[in-house]
């Protein structure tokens, strides 16, 4: 396991601030009140260790097949179903969408091989990233991935949740990506959505846990 490059900063932050209360609790609390001096170490040292935990990169052994498509993300599976995408394909694809806990992993990957076609960031709400609206009202982050052997098209969309307030993207239209390769980050709770063509063999379940990088969730 390692730490993402997105968390040095968080991190060298919280430990700053965790550095400083405990400090500060050490010199005017624990004398006086020592019980108040360990609960504060207790918590804040709880929040530390949660804020590495949520950059953390776990060593996996990552799928690859040209002819699957990849869980771009760690989470639960809570969408299945037809959908009309009004954003790019303008016609019925086929949704899946993976709710992000604040303790999954958050990087994303790219669940196929391909180019980018299409890339759009979008302002929005932050409804919470369970809710359907949140696909189409919530920030996020949408990227269009043309597969490179089938030249079939899938769009993978960050969305932001109540309680992610940054997306982090690393595409670019033009960009020629390698199955599982970060496609980006987003921080504290989320949702990644998967619009493939309709007709493809889904080979997940609703309320299924999935591992980004290594769950296959459909095939051409």
């Amino acid at each position: 396991m390692y730490i993402h490059k997105e968390g040095y900063k968080p991190i060298a932050i919280s430990a700053l601030i965790f550095g400083i209360i405990n400090l500060l609790s050490f010199y005017f609390i624990s004398y006086s009140m020592p019980w108040l001096s360990w609960v504060i170490f207790i918590g804040t040292f709880g929040l530390l260790l949660f804020i590495i935990s949520f950059f953390r990169i776990p060593n996996r052994s990552l799928s690859f097949d040209d002819n699957k498509i990849i869980a771009p993300a760690d989470g639960k599976v809570v969408v299945i179903e037809e959908a009309v995408d009004e954003e790019y394909f303008k016609e019925k694809r086929l949704q899946i969408s993976i709710f992000m806990s604040p303790a999954n992993v958050h990087v994303n990957r790219y669940p196929v091989n391909g180019s980018i076609v299409y890339n759009q960031y979008h302002k929005g709400k932050y409804l919470v990233a369970w809710n359907p609206k949140s696909s189409t009202e919530n920030e996020r982050h949408s990227v269009v991935l043309r597969h490179t052997t089938s030249g079939k098209e899938i769009l993978v969309k960050q969305i932001a949740g109540a309680l992610a307030k940054r997306i982090i993207n690393y595409s670019s239209v033009g960009q020629t990506v390698k199955q599982n390769e970060e496609l980006g980050f987003i921080r504290f709770g989320s949702r990644v959505d998967v619009l493939l063509p309709v007709g493809a063999k889904v080979h997940v379940q609703l309320n299924q846990t999935t591992q980004g990088g290594v769950t296959v969730l459909a095939s051409w």
